[in-house]
């Protein structure tokens, strides 16, 4: 993320503290930016609190960390503890008033059910909102990196490198959930993801050839294995990964990267809302068959 100069000595003060944000010291600083990659050590001689924050907000200028430095800070469990007197701004009124230094660097923080994300306002790249918590380390770690890179790409203007790790994002995924939920071990990835993805449909109840399922419904799901398979060629003829048959333009990126991102987010609400329901298992473990919507009244509500 690129932030003006004007913009990073602004959320110094923010950093900092005071007007409303929660007061840190020194030490507080050295701990807040420590925990985005710094190895900073508090002792004599130690410069200004402002002078600290704006320096190491400049290090991460145009890094991922810095996304993530501005979800922390707008952290509204940061406010409970706090007794501040009438008329001092309110968490909202804070996160309000950033927004609108935010908007001139064509960023917004966005209000999530367990804190913030931020939102490009340049030709927005959608957010996959729904990656779980509970997943595997490692799986995790794997897609929440493949989406950094897809976000950093784009920004570089790395087109190319963005579509490949649109790719790559998806394989990780499926694979997490097949993992997560088949009874058996998975077959060892052959590279072909149109098939992987065929095995996580069925695994997800997304099967388009039930019968339960509405018509547009199914012609959603069917589109699904359409975006699969276009990815997978973009890849081909337009990323890194092999010879590049065509350039791609960022528009070009920009599709692949919120496919990915769109079908990401997706497929994991689906996982959350048929376990919630007890159409499939958690961890692999049997679960009872999802009852055919066609028994039941019409609700006009899928299953999937």
């Amino acid at each position: 993320m690129k932030l003006s100069a004007y913009t990073i000595s602004e959320l110094a003060d923010v950093v900092c503290g005071g007007n409303g944000w929660p007061y840190r010291r020194g030490t507080d600083l050295v701990d807040l930016f420590n925990e985005f990659g710094f190895r900073d050590v508090y002792e004599s001689g130690f410069p200004s609190r402002a002078v600290f924050a704006k320096e190491k907000l400049t290090a991460l200028a145009g890094k991922p960390a810095m996304s993530d430095l501005l979800c922390a800070i707008a952290d509204p469990r940061l406010w409970f503890d706090l007794n501040l007197p009438i008329g001092t701004p309110t968490h909202d009124d804070c996160v309000a008033k950033l927004n609108e230094l935010l908007a001139f660097d064509k960023v917004q923080l966005v209000r999530g059910d367990f804190g913030y994300k931020v939102r490009s306002l340049d030709g927005t790249l959608i957010l996959a909102e729904s990656i779980p918590e509970d997943l595997p380390a490692a799986s995790a770690a794997s897609i929440d990196a493949q989406i950094q890179k897809c976000r950093v790409k784009i920004e570089a203007g790395d087109y190319d490198g963005a579509i490949t790790n649109a790719r790559a994002l998806l394989e990780h995924l499926l694979l997490a959930i097949e993992a997560e939920l088949s009874t058996e071990p998975p077959p060892t990835f052959d590279g072909d993801l149109g098939r992987l993805f065929n095995r996580v449909r069925s695994l997800l109840n997304l099967d388009p050839r039930r019968k339960d399922i509405s018509n547009a419904l199914r012609q959603v799901i069917t589109g699904l294995a359409s975006i699969i398979q276009g990815l997978g060629t973009m890849r081909n003829k337009m990323s890194d990964s092999h010879g590049t048959t065509y350039k791609p333009a960022r528009h070009h990126a920009k599709l692949a990267v919120n496919c990915a991102m769109t079908l990401a987010d997706f497929l994991f609400e689906t996982k959350a809302y048929q376990q919630a329901k007890g159409f499939i298992a958690t961890s692999a473990t049997p679960a009872p068959v999802a009852p055919a919507v066609s028994a039941r009244p019409n609700t006009n509500k899928d299953s999937a």
